[in-house]
C-alpha cells in the first residue's frame, strides 16, 4: 500500500480503543486453514468466541502439495489450546460437489454462516521469472485454479449461507494492496494474474452482499513470516532479522534484506478477527486493505510489539539505498 499523507475519503473513521475481540455465537469458514495465514486466522478467530470450521486437503495420512507435515487436525487442536471451538474438515475446495457437501454440513450444523475467510494461496506452483511462453501451462493453469478458482467456488456455494442474516463477512486473502498490484508486476503472469482476480473478487462480491447487510474485503500480509518461510531461508523467530540484515546490500542472498520488514502471520490473523468484530465493519466494503492499515486501525500488533508495514517499506527500497532508510520508521 502507498503512504497517504491525508485521509481517504472513503477510509472508516479510526476505531476507538483496541479491546479483546468478541465473536461469541458466531460462525466462522477458514478455506485453507492448514498452515500459515489460514491456521492462524483460524485461531484467532476461535480466541475470539467463534466456532470455527478449518478446512484443506492436508490431513493424517494425506501429506500436502508442499510436502510439509501441518493438517488440519493440528489448526483445530491449536484453536482449542487458545480456548476456541474447531472443526477439521477435509474438503478440496476445487470440487465444488465437495464445497457443497461443506456447506450443507455447516447449514445442517449451525443453520448460517457469518464469516468466510478464503485464504488458498496455490504458491506451490509458483515458478519466478519465467515469462508466459516458457512457463508449464499445466503448473500456470494449476496456480490459477488453486489460488482463484477455490476461492470463487467457495464463495459461490457459501454466500447463501452468509446472506442469510445481516452483518456477514467475507475476507479474501491475496498478495499485494489494490494499490501496489496497479503499478507493480508480481513477477509471473500466472500469479500477478491469479492474485489482482482474488482482489476483484471481493470488490465484485462487495457489491452483491451489500444489498444484503453484508461486508467483503480483499486482506494482504505484508511479507509474511511463515512456518514454510523461516524453513526456506533456512532461520528460525531467534535468528531471521540478523541474518536479513546481514544480507543487506548481498544481491542475490537468503534471506533477502527486505525480510527485516516482515511479519508473522498472527497480526493479519489479529486485524481479521478485529474487523470481524466490528459493529462498524460495513465501512470497509468492497476495500483493499493489509495487515499494517487493520492493525494500525484497531490498535493491534504483531507478536513482538511492532506493526511492520512492507507496503511502504519495499517501494521505497525501489528509490532509496537501504542504508538511507531507518526500518525502525516502517515497523
Amino acid at each position: 500500500m502507498t503512504a497517504r499523507t491525508e485521509p481517504h475519503p472513503a477510509d472508516p473513521a479510526p476505531a476507538a480503543q483496541p479491546s479483546t475481540p468478541d465473536l461469541a455465537g458466531r460462525i466462522a469458514l477458514v478455506a485453507g486453514a492448514t498452515r500459515g495465514a489460514g491456521r492462524a486466522i483460524a485461531v484467532e478467530l476461535g480466541r475470539a468466541g467463534a466456532t470455527v470450521y478449518c478446512t484443506g486437503r492436508s490431513t493424517r495420512g494425506a501429506p500436502s502439495d508442499y510436502g510439509r507435515d501441518e493438517m488440519i487436525e493440528g489448526t483445530a487442536e491449536l484453536v482449542a489450546a487458545a480456548g476456541g471451538t474447531a472443526h477439521p474438515v477435509v474438503v478440496d475446495h476445487l470440487d465444488p460437489e465437495a464445497v457443497r457437501g461443506l456447506i450443507e454440513r455447516l447449514d445442517a450444523e449451525q443453520g448460517g454462516l457469518d464469516i468466510l475467510v478464503n485464504d488458498i494461496g496455490g504458491e506451490a506452483y509458483v515458478e519466478f521469472d519465467v515469462p508466459l511462453w516458457e512457463y508449464d501451462l499445466e503448473a500456470g493453469r494449476r496456480l490459477f485454479d488453486t489460488g482463484f478458482l477455490t476461492h470463487l467456488t467457495t464463495s459461490q456455494r457459501a454466500l447463501e449461507l452468509l446472506i442469510r442474516r445481516p452483518g456477514g463477512l467475507v475476507v479474501e486473502v491475496t498478495d499485494g494492496t489494490r494499490d501496489y498490484n496497479a503499478d507493480h508486476f508480481r513477477g509471473t503472469v500466472f500469479l500477478d494474474v491469479t492474485k489482482t482476480a482474488v482482489d476483484r473478487l471481493a470488490f465484485a462480491e462487495g457489491h452483491e452482499l451489500a444489498t444484503h447487510g453484508g461486508t467483503a474485503v480483499s486482506v494482504t500480509p505484508g511479507w509474511l513470516r511463515s512456518e514454510m518461510m523461516l524453513e526456506g531461508f533456512g532461520v528460525t523467530e531467534e535468528t531471521w532479522r540478523s541474518a536479513a540484515e546481514a544480507n543487506r546490500g548481498v544481491s542475490g542472498a537468503m534471506p533477502p534484506y527486505e525480510f527485516v520488514i516482515s511479519e508473522t502471520p498472527t497480526m493479519l490473523a489479529r486485524g481479521i478477527a478485529a474487523l470481524a468484530a466490528d459493529a462498524e465493519r460495513a465501512a470497509w466494503n468492497t476495500r483493499s486493505t493489509s495487515s499494517h492499515e487493520l492493525a494500525e486501525h484497531y490498535g493491534l500488533t504483531d507478536v513482538d510489539g511492532s506493526r511492520p508495514n512492507a507496503w511502504t517499506f519495499i517501494p521505497l527500497l525501489e528509490t532509496t539505498p537501504a542504508e538511507e532508510i531507518d526500518v525502525a520508521e516502517h515497523r
